[in-house]
């Protein structure tokens, strides 16, 4: 399984960023991705994860209401839309994937990261 984020970027605080993860490699169309982020000098923290029978989960209530996670089970990618960023969103967002499709798994396959830096 290969995972490819993007859509990271530079931007004000109260914007917005859309990430996308493009997966690739499943071997069955029950899967599940998540999102998660590693500011500087921080652990990674999960954001969301989402699965392919569109079960969504926010690891934050805070992000609820800015963080939007959905996904196109066609193209097996996963977004998340991010709004009225603040600058503590500042991290690497990262998208991963478990061996199956529950966001309580091991989370098994890593994309690159993608880094969101939102200035005050």
């Amino acid at each position: 399984v290969q995972l490819q984020a993007s859509g990271g970027g530079l931007v004000q605080a109260g914007g917005s960023l859309r990430l996308s993860c493009a997966a690739s490699g499943f071997t069955s169309d029950d899967y599940a991705i998540g999102w998660f982020r590693q500011a500087p000098g921080k652990e990674r923290e999960r954001v969301s994860c989402i699965s392919s029978s569109g079960g969504r989960t926010y690891s934050d209530g805070s992000l609820k209401g800015r963080f939007t996670i959905s996904s196109n089970n066609a193209k097996k990618t996963a977004y998340l839309q991010m709004n009225s960023l603040k600058p503590e969103d500042t991290a690497v967002y990262y998208c991963a994937a478990p061996s199956g499709s529950d966001c309580e798994a091991h989370w098994e396959y890593w994309g690159q990261g993608t880094l969101v830096t939102v200035s005050s």
